[in-house]
Parts: structure tokens; sequence; C-alpha cells
């Protein structure tokens, strides 16, 4: 029988705690299990596995990455809207670094339909942003592409402490998004 209170969602959250503040890698059964204080077989009628917890935090991740943009992106679009929400994108990545890497990192499985539209929800209000620039489907792909990189870069170093100069990073990191809006509105 279940543990009372003991869920799916109560075990994914449990993991996206611990990819947080351990890393994906650190997200086991047993360590999940501990953390929920059960044994770990109890947590197979929860989750399908250390797969299905990790697919868990990734939709968990996505889920919450979408609703973040969405909110900074609301009444903003071209310029002011890529520096909203990349803002938001980056603070996202350094609060929820697990979260981030189950599920922005990797493209979903092919067959995983759930998966593809959690990720298909962040970038439709990366593309609502875009519009401003009347872009066609093809440029609209690439500078989704740069957009992604250049937050995921930035934003991993900076967790990493790759920045040792001693300049102000969110002013750095609005030239990066500033650069960006400049060469999507350039796109041919």
């Amino acid at each position: 029988m279940p543990r009372a209170g003991l869920d799916h969602d109560v075990v994914v959250a449990a993991a996206a705690e611990i990819a947080d503040a351990e890393g994906l890698e650190a997200v086991t059964l047993a360590r999940v299990a501990a953390a929920l204080g059960v044994k770990p077989p109890s947590l197979y009628n929860h989750v399908a596995g250390r797969d299905g917890l990790l697919r868990g935090v990734a939709l968990l991740g996505l889920g919450e990455l979408a609703a973040t943009l969405r909110e900074a992106a609301i009444g903003r679009s071209g310029a002011d809207g890529l520096q909203a929400t990349a803002q938001a994108y980056r603070a996202y990545v350094l609060a929820h670094p697990g979260r981030y890497a189950a599920g922005a990192i990797a493209a979903p499985a092919p067959d995983d339909a759930e998966h593809q539209a959690a990720g298909a929800a962040v970038l439709e209000v990366m593309r609502g942003v875009l519009r401003r620039w009347s872009l066609d489907d093809e440029q609209t792909l690439h500078a989704l592409r740069a957009i992604r990189s250049a937050i995921h870069g930035f934003a991993s170093l900076e967790a990493a402490g790759g920045f040792g100069i001693k300049v102000d990073l969110d002013t750095s990191f609005q030239h990066l998004i500033a650069a960006l809006a400049v060469g999507v509105g350039r796109a041919d």
C-alpha cells in the first residue's frame, strides 16, 4: 500500500530539490527515498525508476520555465520582450540548475509527446517575443537557437564562477541580449 501523502508530484518535487541542490547525478531512487523517509522500492508506486524521476523533474522544470517566461513576456515584444524574458530565463537557470538541466538541455525523446509539448511551451513564449521582427520560420528557429545558446552559456558560466573579472554581470548580460536583439533585427 502506498504511503499516505506520497504521490508522483511529491516524489518528483523531492527529486527536483535534490537536483537543484546537488546536481542531477545525485538524483537516485535511494537518495529521493531517504529524503522522503521511505524505502526505495516504494517509489516505484509513483515513478518508473530513475528515468521516471528525471523525466518528472524535466517536465516540472519546463513547466515552471514556460510560466516564468510567460509572466516576463506579458505586454512586451521585440527588444524589450527579449530582454525581459532573457532575464527571467537566466534567473530561473541560476535558481533551479537541476530542473533546468533535466528539462531544457537535452531534446525530448521523439516518442514522448508530453515532454515535447512542455518544451514547445517554452519555445512558444520566445516565438511570441520574436514576432515583432517578422521573421520567417527558419529565421525564427535560428534566432531561438542563438538566444537559447547565449542565455545557457552565460548562466552556466555564471553559476560555475566562470566570470572572474570584477565587472557587473547584470550589465554584461544586458549587453549580450541587446546585441542579440540587434542581430535578430538584421536577420536576412
